[in-house]
């Protein structure tokens, strides 16, 4: 990264592996609460993280 700081294959290894859980977990929770497939849910879940990066930062060009 750019402070040149060294990450091991197990630390690299076990965050990706919470950001996908996490990830997969708040897909199922879309696709249960509002009754779409997996995939509709995982592109609900996109939006509304595009949408807050959006509101957080403004839109520039």
């Amino acid at each position: 990264d750019i402070q040149a700081y060294f990450w091991s294959e197990k630390e690299i290894n076990a965050k990706l592996q919470e950001i996908i859980t996490r990830s997969f977990h708040e897909t199922y929770d879309i696709h249960k609460k509002d009754k779409v497939d997996m995939r509709l849910a995982a592109f609900m879940l996109g939006l509304r993280r595009l949408g807050a990066a959006v509101r957080l930062r403004g839109v520039y060009p």
